[in-house]
Formats: C-alpha cells, structure tokens, sequence
C-alpha cells in the first residue's frame, strides 16, 4: 500500500518551482497537498492572495503529480494541523527554506517523518520562488532601522536632537506587510512607480516620497516619520540628525563597499507574527528627556561602530539603541490590542526575543521599525553560517545605488 504523503504552502504565485517540489515529494508515496485559505494569508501576510483559495485548489488539484488537495482549516504558520489530522500522512515533506523546529516537533509528537528537500529546480529550467518572482517585479527597496529609532518625531526629538540610522535593503525576500520594514510607505511609493525608483537625487526623492506620503488632508493625523522615505530612497547606510522637526537638519551617508559588506556579514531578520490589527505600539508611552538622550547616546555609538567594524561595540550600541526604544515605547514589545486596558501576555513579542537571544552566535536583537510583531533583526557573529543553521534567517542586501 502506497504511503501518503503530505505538502503544505499558499501556491498563490504557482509556478516550476512548486511542480518540482510536488514532483519530488510524490516520489515518496501518494501525494496530498494542503493549500492556506485566502483569510490565513490575510492574517499571516496581511495581504490578499492574487488568487482565491477555490482557484489555487483548482491548478494545484490539476497537476498530475497530486493525488489530492485540501484548503487547510487551521491558521497562521500551522494552518496545516487539522489537515494533517484528518489525513494522517506518513510522510512530511517540507522545502529547506521552510523547515522549521515547529514543524519537525509537531511531526515527530505524531509519528510522522519528515523529511526536508533541497530546493532545486526542473533539469533544465531556471530555479524559481515565489519571492524571486515578486522582486523580479517590483524592484522597490525597503529599509531597516539600525539605531535611533522614534528620533525622527518631534514629539521625542524636542526633548533632545539626536540621529536615526538606516540601510536601504534590496527586496532580495517576501517583504510583509505590517512588519516594521516600511511598508506603508513603499506602497506608497508603488503609487507613483510601481517597479523602481526615478533615477533622481536620493535627498530630493526622499522628500518627495515624505510629502507625497503624508498629504496635509490626511484623515488619521498621523505623520509618518521622514526615516522610512529616507531609509528606502538613500542607497547604502544612512544617519540623520533630528532637531524638534518632522525633517532632519542633515544627513549622512556610508557608501563604502568595505563596510556595507561587514555590515551584511553580521545582520540578519527571523520572521514572526505580524503586527495584529488593532495594535498600539503608543499605548502606555513614556518620553523623558534622560530616556531620549540615551536614545541618541546609542546611535552615535552605533555609527561609530560600523564605521570602525567592531562587532562587539556595534552590538552593544544596539542593543542599548533598544533598550531605549522600550524604555519609552514599552508597548513595542507588549502591545496593547483594540484599545484594551492593558498588553495581554497572548499579544507580547517577549517569547520570541527570549527565544532567538539565548541562540549561540546572537549578539543582539531588536525589532524593526514600530515594533509589536513582524520580524526580529539580530545581531549575529556570521550571517551566512546563523543562515545555514537556521533556514527562517533572512540574510539582507544593502543597496548599493
């Protein structure tokens, strides 16, 4: 009797790299392929799905290397469990890039083995992902924050000026929504050039995108911080110096090969939840003017750092960079969700920060932009070797013009 076996993914961007994937996972017994409902994909990626779930059901039904396929029940990250128990499988095939410990427990709780697949491609045909088919469409960077963080609002910068740190990131990965990399305002820049940026100075086009961004009939009277327009429309790394305005009074840049590549060297993001709607990373804010100069404090340190390419001190400055995030903005960690009294435990980031700080080779850690889910950006000793042990790491690319 042949053995069932069991795959599971969105497939919203079906294409050869999924065909071979099932090819090759169907070698191992009949092939049963569990499907993310349109409203997991929502909830996980905050985004809709360019196709719905009953139309991925169909082409993925329609390969002749599938016996059957399910919408999964479940939601988030193992949306797949009630299928699995339902089904009862034998096998658990997962790509590389998406194992995880979560996964292979769950498995090995229920006596199913897993196995993991490298990623490779049909003989013959270029290897494909869905987030290599999304870069190759939109060619917009995205930016992580590295210190200074909240600097950028008058409301923290009146107490004490102090600079912002920021590297513009080549969208080299699925970049979610709500996840602290900017992404309000890189759909905003979609607006105007949906692919790439203008071919324009980096200063002028970032405050275009600022102005653009924050128009003075926006309803909800918030005013997006100049470091996301920054962030992502100057290439390589960037400070800038906030003083009591919504614009920074100067700027600076580190475009240096050398550097750029030490940074790449030892920075990576580990995915989490995203950022729940509802979410208040404000609630419960406490601004003092001892708590924004060690804000400040840390980002000088931090550029210094990185210019000296010393670790240990460009770790220390970003932790204390966070440290004095949190001071002022607890709710980064711990946010309040629909307007509720207080941070509920079920909502904190907490576990995960505890979690990837005690993994060998973590230096130090935060999350970017707002905070409250999304991703954690880690300080680590190699990149590329924390990438190999840990598939879920994101190894970034700095832009280099």
């Amino acid at each position: 009797m042949s053995k069932k076996v069991f795959v599971s993914g969105c497939y919203d961007l079906l294409h050869s790299g999924h065909v071979e994937f099932f090819r090759q996972a169907s070698q191992f017994g009949d092939l049963y392929v569990g499907i993310g409902s349109d409203a997991t994909v929502l909830h996980y990626k905050n985004h809709k799905t360019l196709y719905p779930e009953q139309e991925r059901l169909f082409m993925v039904k329609s390969i002749r290397y599938v016996k059957d396929a399910f919408i999964n029940q479940g939601d988030g990250v193992m949306d797949f469990i009630p299928t699995v128990d339902a089904l009862k499988p034998d096998i658990f095939v997962v790509n590389a890039d998406g194992s995880t410990p979560e996964k292979e427990a769950f498995c090995r709780e229920r006596g199913i083995e897993y196995v993991v697949l490298q990623r490779t491609p049909a003989e013959g045909l270029k290897a494909r992902s869905s987030t290599d088919l999304k870069a190759e469409t939109c060619r917009i960077p995205t930016r992580l924050d590295l210190a200074g963080t909240w600097i950028d609002q008058p409301y923290v910068s009146y107490l004490a000026p102090g600079w912002a740190l920021t590297i513009s990131l080549e969208p080299t990965f699925d970049v979610r929504e709500r996840c602290g990399l900017s992404t309000s305002t890189r759909n905003m820049i979609k607006k105007l050039w949906p692919v790439k940026l203008p071919d324009m100075e980096p200063e002028m086009l970032a405050k275009l995108v600022f102005c653009f961004e924050n128009d003075p009939e926006r309803s909800d009277g918030i005013i997006s911080g100049a470091q996301d327009s920054i962030g992502i429309c100057i290439p390589g790394l960037a400070r800038h110096y906030y003083n009591n305005r919504f614009w920074p009074e100067k700027i600076e840049t580190c475009t240096d090969d050398k550097v750029l590549d030490w940074l790449e060297g030892h920075l990576v993001m580990v995915p989490l939840e995203p950022r729940k709607p509802g979410c208040s990373v404000v609630a419960g804010r406490d601004i003092t003017e001892d708590k924004v100069n060690d804000l400040a404090d840390a980002a000088e340190d931090c550029w210094k750092a990185i210019l000296a390419m010393d670790l240990d001190r460009f770790a220390a400055a970003y932790r204390a960079s966070f440290a004095a995030q949190i001071a002022m903005f607890p709710a980064m960690v711990n946010p309040v969700v629909n307007g509720e009294e207080g941070p509920r435990p079920e909502n904190s980031v907490q576990p995960y920060i505890d979690k990837w700080s005690a993994v060998p080779g973590v230096l130090a850690w935060k999350m970017p932009g707002a905070g409250g889910g999304g991703y954690l950006a880690l300080v680590v000793e190699d990149a590329v070797a924390f990438a190999g042990e840990h598939p879920e790491a994101i190894t970034l690319h700095i832009r280099r013009k």
